[in-house]
């Protein structure tokens, strides 16, 4: 740690009377990171094009509303993989926590449980996936990266299984490193990739094509999903989809739910927005599998917008890091609240009882 990063005031013991949506946490989470932390946690590929329009996207589409509906005795309550939410906003999994806050995961789980919100426990947690699961009042599911090891994958499902998790969340959209001009933290640890075999180096020597390398040469394919597929009972979500031929490939292989995502921007620059990406995704999953989309939420009338786009649930990322390196657990609960107030309002003034009254004639797209 630098004598910067030890000077940098602690976490609120309050939440800031300034918060009134969850994109105010930012500017107080910069004041409590580390510049290399805060680099880490905001990076993007490229020149962040990706990153803006995950944003963007949201906004170039508008809301109609609808008059003198009655909505009251309405709810926010979705059914996923057999356990009912209570609205459809899920912590989206994100490495190191301890970046942020000094109790890390378990602050983020203490968080997303007062407000019995499900939380996607990142395979690079700085806390191991058994104590976090044993801190936690709400459904947990694992986001897992194949290692190149087939038994070092089985090794992580099994303990995800044995600890009580609810779904597989299998990233596969990044074989490599996106482009970033940025290096890890130094200080916390991937505690639950400890005994494992490291990954193969993202290296390429002068001369040498990418497509050589062992990174790519391991690199996993549909074949390992298909296996993956066959080695537990855990229903598996495919992360990282934006095309509809993907998706269809996803149901192929026994997908039970995909994630439309781009990775937060992190990994392919110049990528279609998560939520440009998602009615072709919806339409070819057709109901079929749960669909989730991550990327750009901000508001709860983002998260309206991609319901009437298809998805089912949506998973929100960097907000809740801002909010947890601010006030903690109350931090993430709290951000988690305003959204589920801001889509509640949302689904009122739109003459939305329930999620299924949310539709694309809802919105406008001009």
């Amino acid at each position: 740690m630098s004598a910067d990063d030890a000077a940098r005031p602690p976490p609120l013991q309050r939440i800031p009377p300034q918060i009134a949506s969850i994109a105010d946490y930012a500017p107080f989470a910069r004041e409590r990171m580390g510049d290399a932390a805060w680099a880490y946690l905001e990076g993007a590929a490229g020149e962040a094009l990706t990153l803006r329009d995950n944003r963007d996207a949201f906004d170039r589409i508008r809301l109609r509303n609808r008059v003198l509906a009655d909505v009251a005795g309405g709810d926010t309550r979705v059914e996923l993989f057999g356990d009912t939410l209570d609205f459809p906003i899920l912590l989206a999994p994100i490495a190191r926590h301890k970046l942020a806050h000094p109790d890390g995961e378990l602050a983020t789980v203490l968080g997303a449980s007062a407000m019995r919100a499900a939380m996607v426990v990142s395979t690079e947690a700085n806390t191991t996936l058994e104590d976090i699961a044993q801190a936690s009042q709400s459904p947990l599911w694992f986001q897992l990266y194949f290692r190149h090891d087939r038994d070092a994958t089985l090794s992580l499902v099994r303990r995800a299984e044995a600890a009580g998790y609810r779904a597989l969340v299998l990233t596969v959209d990044a074989p490599v490193i996106g482009l970033r001009n940025l290096a890890l933290p130094l200080g916390t640890e991937a505690v639950n990739l400890r005994d494992l075999p490291p990954h193969p180096p993202f290296a390429v020597n002068p001369g040498q094509s990418l497509f050589d390398s062992p990174l790519l040469v391991q690199a996993p394919t549909w074949r390992d999903v298909a296996w993956l597929r066959e080695q537990t009972t855990l229903p598996l979500l495919l992360k990282g989809i934006t095309h509809p031929d993907d998706a269809r490939k996803a149901l192929d292989t026994g997908a039970a739910g995909i994630v439309v995502s781009n990775h937060g921007g992190r990994v392919l620059d110049t990528q279609v927005a998560s939520i440009d990406a998602l009615p072709a995704v919806a339409d070819a999953v057709a109901g079929r599998v749960a669909l989730l989309l991550d990327g750009g939420i901000r508001r709860g009338t983002d998260v309206f917008k991609a319901l009437a786009l298809g998805a089912d649930a949506v998973l929100v990322g960097r907000p809740y890091v801002h909010a947890l390196a601010t006030a903690g657990a109350a931090g993430v609960a709290h951000a988690l609240h305003l959204l589920r107030v801001e889509l509640d309002t949302t689904m009122a003034l739109c003459g939305c009882r329930t999620l299924a009254d949310i539709t694309p004639a809802l919105l406008f797209r001009g």
